[in-house]
């Protein structure tokens, strides 16, 4: 009786480990573009010299004037890649979504939050802070930018100082903070940043509300950008902070019924050995009508080759959608045997040095844990293996002869977008991170891509 038993627990716990990580199929149902170099003029009260973006990307973040002199590239470990496109730009850069959730009472329209601007606090000191409602044609393959909102700071609710501290309307840029998370709700926005790492409460307007330090349990939660940070007098000093560089809230979920939200960070927390803790993130939750944490906090753990999350979305009240990946960006078929190519001089480049292969969305339940506090991983789908039987690609982009041409892959360095359409399809879109990434072609800079996808089994997975 006793081995009965024995191997009907092995029977149930091998099965539940298969279906807690069944890989479903995702089939393309539309794909839309906007193009790279779009871009936003700033309002008519905007300090005149945000009308000039990029100006601090260059060496030593020193400012460059002179617009369009500074050759944008993928950086050394993508094999620095000319991306065609250079900087300072005129305008401010619609690009780099890292967040989209759809507009309550439109069908078809996505709100997306665009992030800090060209990477970290140094550089993007004249890049301004928005959000966008988006719509995008899949039948054109178009995507219409409907409406702007940019961030702002009249009422003086930021405690401490920002780039646009004197003006009257105080627009908030990449310098103060690094938005990678939004969440729509009745009187404004929930937005998740970086730098703190903060949640910010902003009306429908874009001003901002409510400030919220991060807390896990009675400890406040800081990155190396935290602005209550600073080096200190000595050379051997050190900097007490928890969070990694750009390990923020990359992921934010609203429960459906508004009153929690679930914060996920994008990276490990560091312990005060300067270790991180684990290869797992922390999911923080938010009483939304208090603006204070509640304490809970749950764990999702990384899959081999998983370095951190782009998204986070509800599908029920238990159930979320998060974004997993590496670094990588560009088709594997055509990566750099042996590591990164050096052509001769004026010439392309012909292989991708680190290409992308973990590109994946996984369904979890919140309700459902472990004895450690970690997610349970119901099922994922790959986004490097999509098919698409109908051609509804719109191009597949620099890759091998020899790939199917009803594969089609999303291989960008950052993947930053996922949201539920409907009981059959999700929305996805990449972070294009303009002008610094180049995954669909070995020399050109990422356009913002959103496709459609058909999905029913995951979404009815439990």
């Amino acid at each position: 009786m006793r081995a009965i038993l024995l191997a009907a627990g092995l029977v149930a716990a091998v099965s539940g480990t298969a279906r807690a990580d069944q890989r479903f199929d995702a089939t393309l149902a539309g794909h839309a573009i906007l193009p790279a170099a779009t871009f936003a003029q700033p309002p008519a009260d905007a300090p005149p010299a945000l009308a000039t973006s990029g100006r601090f990307t260059g060496p030593g973040n020193l400012r460059i004037e002179q617009r369009g002199s500074l050759p944008g590239d993928t950086g050394a470990v993508h094999g620095r890649r000319p991306t065609g496109l250079s900087l300072p730009f005129q305008g401010q850069p619609v690009q780099g979504f890292s967040g989209i959730k759809p507009v309550a009472g439109e069908a078809g329209a996505y709100w997306v939050l665009t992030d800090n601007g060209f990477g970290n606090r140094r550089n993007s000191a004249d890049t301004m802070l928005m959000f966008h409602k988006l719509r995008p044609d899949f039948r054109a393959g178009t995507v219409a930018v409907e409406r702007t909102i940019f961030l702002s700071d009249p009422n003086r609710v930021v405690p401490f100082p920002i780039v646009n501290e004197t003006s009257d309307r105080r627009y908030l840029t990449g310098a103060d903070f690094d938005p990678e998370s939004i969440q729509p709700v009745a009187d404004g926005f929930w937005i998740g940043e970086e730098f703190g790492p903060f949640l910010i409460k902003v009306d429908l307007e874009g001003r901002v509300q409510r400030l919220v330090p991060t807390k896990l349990g009675e400890e406040e939660i800081r990155s190396p950008d935290n602005p209550a940070l600073q080096l200190p007098a000595s050379p051997t000093g050190t900097v007490a902070f928890r969070s990694q560089r750009s390990g923020g809230y990359e992921g934010m979920a609203l429960s459906p019924d508004g009153s929690r939200l679930y914060a996920l960070l994008e990276k490990p927390l560091f312990q005060a050995n300067g270790q991180v803790e684990g290869q797992f993130l922390r999911i923080l939750e938010l009483d939304t009508a208090r603006g204070e944490w509640t304490g809970r906090s749950l764990k999702y753990r990384f899959e081999p080759g998983g370095v951190s999350i782009g998204d986070f979305n509800m599908v029920d009240e238990r159930r979320a959608l998060i974004i997993e990946r590496d670094d990588g960006e560009g088709d594997p078929s055509l990566a750099c045997a042996g590591g990164p190519n050096r052509p001769a001089e004026n010439t392309p480049p012909a292989c991708f040095p680190s290409p992308a292969r973990l590109k994946r969305i996984y369904l979890v339940d919140l309700q459902a844990t472990d004895s450690e506090g970690f997610v349970r991983k119901i099922g994922h789908i790959d986004l490097m293996a999509v098919r698409d039987p109908e051609g509804l690609g719109r191009g597949h982009g620099d890759r091998a002869a020899s790939v199917p041409n009803d594969r089609f892959t999303f291989p960008f360095f950052t993947i930053e977008n996922v949201a539920v359409v409907d009981a059959d399809h999700i929305i996805v879109g990449n972070d294009n991170n303009l002008p610094f990434s180049a995954g669909r072609r070995l020399t050109a800079a990422d356009s913002n891509e959103l496709i459609l996808l058909r999905v029913p089994e995951l979404l009815r997975a439990r």
